[in-house]
């Protein structure tokens, strides 16, 4: 059982990112020092409403000397907006930054303001996907590679910088609707299973994944990562009351971007947060929290599990007690499921 830290580069507007930015190192080190395993981050352009964030790949470049021997991961990369040299230099210079210990994470992302800001018309959005992240892998491998497409034309080059791990890093490709799962089992290492369906959904999603695994002769992934929203306390009271407003207030605008609209019919975000949080997130004390995340690790067989319990607004101080305790008392009870 690996366990993973995901870091919230998402800042409320008034934020100030240096002092924030100082925040995210202070967390990755207590991570680090605890002996969690992975540091994530994630990526949206053109942040709406009263947000702004630093982007991923220049983060994990300047926490990747922070974190010692932890992992570092692109959770995620919108693959589709970004030109495939750029992608394949860019995650193959990470690599190296990262000593070999890197993960690619990639997603096809939900917002319209992205897609119409990088020019990726509809219609075009999951083969752009398809097609770069097959390109990717092209310029990682092979010694002449010509393509012609809307964003990038190559005749018979060669990428000179390669990545540390042969053929690639691990792929993980993240997905929230039945299309997107079955395109993550065939064309990635493994599914990143989202934090934002309910465990029922995602018991269904899995097998889904599995059935067309094994429709595609592919073994089962020797990782399978998971993303939960994770707040530990003394009580799911104290927790309700510590977390409850930022984690509410990240899912409102997870609403308003129409990210449950990439989602399965019945995982509406419109809900109170009393609603919302039944059987997606964990909260509660160390024996709560344990008795939460058991099933994922237990019968869904989620083996690296990444952890966010930090939002916009949340203290650090707030953070790091949930963290404290987290990897105190529920961390090695959930390795010893895995022993």
């Amino acid at each position: 059982m690996k366990i993973g830290l995901f870091i919230t580069n998402q800042q409320y507007l008034d934020t100030d990112m240096v002092s924030a930015l100082d925040d995210q190192i202070t967390m990755v080190h207590l991570a680090r020092d605890k002996g969690w395993d992975s540091l994530f981050s994630g990526q949206h352009y053109l942040n709406e409403g009263n947000n702004k964030q630093l982007q991923n790949v220049p983060l994990l470049a300047r926490l990747t000397p922070e974190a010692g021997e932890m992992t570092i991961g692109l959770g995620i990369l919108l693959l589709n907006l970004h030109n495939p040299v750029y992608t394949a230099e860019t995650v193959a210079s990470l690599d190296v930054i990262a000593r070999g210990n890197f993960i690619f994470g990639v997603g096809l992302g939900y917002r319209d303001v992205e897609f119409d800001a990088f020019n990726v018309p509809r219609g075009e959005r999951a083969r752009r996907f398809e097609e770069y992240l097959e390109l990717v892998q092209r310029l990682w491998t092979e010694d002449s590679v010509s393509y012609e497409g809307p964003t990038c034309r190559l005749d018979n080059v060669r990428m000179n910088i390669r990545p540390v791990q042969q053929p690639r890093p691990p792929l993980w490709i993240a997905a929230n609707n039945d299309k997107a799962i079955k395109r993550a089992a065939r064309m990635g290492d493994a599914w990143f299973i989202n934090p934002h369906s309910t465990v029922e959904t995602v018991r269904r999603h899995l097998e889904l994944y599995r059935a067309e695994l094994e429709a595609a002769g592919k073994p089962e992934p020797k990782e399978l990562p998971g993303f939960k929203e994770v707040f530990c306390a003394k009580d799911r009271k104290t927790a309700m009351k510590l977390a409850g407003p930022y984690l509410f207030g990240k899912y409102q605008d997870y609403a308003k971007w129409g990210q449950d609209k990439a989602m399965p019919d019945d995982e509406s975000f419109d809900k109170s947060f009393e609603d919302l949080v039944q059987n997606r997130f964990v909260l509660g004390s160390p024996e709560e929290c344990y008795e939460q995340l058991r099933p994922y690790c237990e019968d869904l067989g989620v083996n690296h599990l990444v952890i966010r319990g930090q939002w916009a607004g949340m203290p650090l101080s707030t953070s790091l007690a949930s963290m404290r305790l987290l990897s105190d008392e529920v961390i090695p009870e959930l390795r010893k499921i895995a022993a």
